[in-house]
């Protein structure tokens, strides 16, 4: 009998863009940086060649992945929120040039795709006749959707993926062809151990420190409803935080620092509620969807996609937008089948959204077939 030919999927050669207001290492300064490590952890373990142009400092890769980081941007340089539009616009001008070198270099490097995970202008400009799949992560910024609307349309090369329903709609104006990727995690690492030990009367909080977030109004929820509250996180805004944040710490309401991935999952799984209290239109919430994955029901304020996170089983969606509306959603969030929960999480599968993405991947690169390895 003749020997059958397997028919081995062929691994592509990605550029990924990072944004590079933060380093690509844990412990993670937000979202963005933690998709962007986790993508290009899982791509490479999936057997392509990824290669990360990002700030310097970024360590995504584990000691069981390979893949290179080229630096386009010193450490040293801080991105800031300049409120002076000249010192806002020199900012500008040293983060697109950073940005030029690492599409110079993609163009000198022959690789088959590029998926643009930064928050720039300039890939959407000097990569037009390169495969690209964008993935947006905010809400339209101005400098991106300027570039949009004097193309009037996209190249047939691109292809543009976004991460809730929720968000989506803000970017169809001028992408209508635009994808829904919701953001997955690995649910093996969120995990709750089955010896944690629930601290009734406590609630959690983690995420960037800044007023957005809505932390304050999170403290004032879980006063209200006689709650502890134990808060992680980067400190963002500090002027913010010595505001608003740090008068109302004492024994009850906790600040425990920018905590490791390890730390933040055993703070998760051992509080009795998750609260998320974004005051802008989230595009979509990784720090809600860790919780759930923790068997941690929410309790969440209605905004952007966190209605789509949790739905009926995640946890409890405020009514409206203040301390009292999320107050009641803890409550309820509190009562909630904690197995139930971490049900809800299995919609948002890491290999779901890889999948997805290589699916779009293959829609701009000619013949490519998956590099997903066989297991």
């Amino acid at each position: 009998m003749a020997s059958q030919v397997v028919d081995t999927p062929a691994p592509l050669r990605i550029a990924v863009l990072a944004h590079l207001h933060h380093p690509i290492r844990p412990p993670y300064a937000g979202g963005m940086e933690a998709h962007t490590a986790h993508l290009v952890k899982d791509l490479a373990d999936r057997g392509h060649h990824i290669t990360l142009f990002a700030k310097e400092g970024s360590n995504p890769f584990g000691p069981c992945s390979t893949g290179t980081v080229e630096n386009v941007l010193d450490e040293s340089y801080t991105v800031q929120g300049y409120p002076d539009e000249d010192l806002r616009n020199k900012q500008h001008r040293v983060l697109d040039s950073s940005m030029k070198e690492a599409v110079r270099r993609i163009k000198a490097g022959n690789f088959d795709v590029v998926i643009n995970n930064s928050l720039s202008p300039v890939p959407h400009v000097h990569l037009q006749d390169t495969p690209t799949l964008h993935i947006l992560h905010t809400p339209p910024l101005p400098r991106i959707t300027a570039e949009l609307s004097a193309r009037k349309c996209t190249s047939e090369m691109h292809r543009f993926a976004t991460v809730s329903l929720s968000n989506s709609h803000t970017w169809r104006q001028w992408l209508p062809e635009l994808r829904v990727v919701p953001n997955g995690i690995d649910f093996q690492r969120w995990a709750s151990d089955p010896g944690t030990r629930i601290n009734a009367g406590t609630a959690a909080w983690t995420g960037r420190i800044t007023p957005e977030k809505g932390l304050h109004v999170a403290i004032d929820a879980a006063r209200a409803a006689g709650m502890r509250l134990r808060i992680a996180g980067p400190l963002q805004d500090k002027e913010y935080f010595n505001s608003l944040i740090a008068p109302t710490l004492d024994q009850d309401i906790e600040y425990l620092g920018h905590l490791k991935q390890e730390e933040l999952k055993e703070l998760i799984s051992s509080c009795e509620v998750f609260i998320s209290s974004p005051l802008w239109a989230e595009p979509f919430g990784l720090t809600t969807l860790e919780a759930i994955a923790s068997s941690t029901p929410v309790a969440a304020l209605p905004s952007g996609a966190m209605g789509e996170i949790i739905g009926s089983s995640g946890g409890a969606l405020a009514s409206e937008l203040t301390a009292t509306a999320l107050t009641e959603a803890i409550s309820k969030a509190a009562k909630m089948d904690r197995q139930a929960v971490r049900e809800r999480a299995m919609l948002f599968s890491r290999d779901r959204m890889l999948d997805a993405y290589e699916s779009l991947v293959a829609e701009i690169v000619p013949g490519v077939r998956s590099g997903r390895q066989k297991r």
